[in-house]
């Protein structure tokens, strides 16, 4: 990693190829954010591989590789393809899923099939199209970084212009509906920048794998907050770290191409995400299973001294431990966690109720009734 730095420090090109990584990261989280709370993770999916027909035909019509060229038949391609689900949903009794799967199916079926033709054309070894499938980040030019730049802070500022009605369209749209708002405009307008935002990662991440760039710093972002502000700028940060991390990672190892890093790493994040995070996290969650059992099983012995404790008049009254032998939820540990907590004494093998554990002990017993 120190060779890394020291070559980032001195190579433009690896300098280049860095900045295009982070702002691509960094827009597709952000844009991706909105993706994974529609519940359209496949939309990303769909697009890119629907993208690969517009490549095709761009350059079936150009008759040479050309980078602009080449990214506006993939926006115009990804954009019909998002028409084309729109329509099949509001038209048709088929799900959103189903109709992703048909677009992507048939879109991509399309576009390997011009692919194939392209291959036995004599102008085929000037192509490159094969990068547009895995990505292949070294390209990069520094018209293309300035380009995704421009992009992302444009995208930026339309999400701030338009962030209520976003929002207000991601968790009810009938009810944006009924105080005037043009809810299909803003739909258009945040699907539209999605797949600009596939578009720019094609040349970087690949057709197959860009559904992922999308999605991934979104999912591991959703774990850790129940803000869409916070998601947002979570999955940014998650996503230009994946770039910046997978492009050291490749740039440091021979023969590891750049994209499917990226995704790794996004993966990673994701994988963390879904164990430490103490919100939804599976280890947290399991943690606070185990407490809630815990506290249970406290609670129920709590209640058993309880019923003993109460035919005395003095509730410090002590008794033997061995009366708790016919309750078989105790144990030495439980009890020294409800002395620990001042709910009752113990002394040699006595154990008493203390008057904040008859309290509480009568609280539970009231509730339970």
């Amino acid at each position: 990693m120190k060779e890394y730095f020291d070559l980032l420090m001195t190579d433009y090109t690896l300098q280049i190829i860095t900045l295009g990584t982070a702002v691509l990261g960094a827009l597709c989280g952000m844009l991706g954010s909105f993706a994974v709370l529609r519940k359209q993770s496949l939309l990303g999916d769909a697009i890119s591989h629907a993208s690969l027909p517009g490549i095709a035909i761009v350059f079936l019509v150009l008759g040479v590789k050309n980078n602009n060229g080449l990214l506006l038949g993939a926006l115009l391609s990804g954009l019909v393809s998002a028409v084309f689900i729109k329509g099949i949903i509001s038209k048709t009794h088929l799900k959103s899923d189903t109709a992703l799967g048909v677009v992507l199916s048939t879109f991509f079926g399309f576009g390997m099939l011009l692919l194939t033709y392209i291959q036995k054309l004599p102008n085929a070894n000037q192509s490159g199209l094969e990068k547009y499938l895995f990505g292949q980040a070294a390209t990069l030019l520094a018209s293309d970084v300035w380009l995704m730049s421009a992009i992302s802070g444009i995208a930026l500022i339309v999400v701030l212009l338009f962030w209520k009605e976003f929002k207000m369209v991601l968790f009810d749209a009938d009810y944006t509906t009924t105080l005037g708002f043009h809810v299909k405009f803003i739909d258009t307008l945040m699907t539209s920048f999605i797949v600009i935002a596939i578009v720019m990662g094609l040349q970087t991440v690949g057709v197959v794998l860009m559904s992922a760039m999308l999605l991934a710093p979104a999912a591991a972002a959703r774990q850790w907050t129940n803000s869409l502000s916070k998601m947002v700028l979570l999955a940014g940060f998650f996503g230009a770290t994946s770039g910046l991390l997978g492009t050291a990672i490749s740039a440091s190892a021979n023969n590891l191409s750049t994209g499917p890093v990226i995704v790794l790493i996004a993966t990673v994040f994701v994988m963390i995400s879904f164990v430490f995070s103490p919100i939804r996290g599976l280890l947290f969650r399991q943690i606070k299973l185990w407490k809630n059992r815990n506290d249970l099983k406290l609670m129920k012995t709590l209640l058993f001294m309880y019923n003993i404790a109460k035919n005395h008049d003095n509730i410090s009254h002590p008794h033997k431990i061995q009366l708790l032998n016919n309750f078989q939820g105790y144990t030495r540990k439980s009890l020294k966690s409800l002395e620990s907590e001042e709910l009752i004494l113990l002394e040699k093998g006595d154990w008493s109720l203390t008057e904040k554990g008859f309290n509480t002990a009568k609280n539970l017993y009231t509730n339970q009734s």
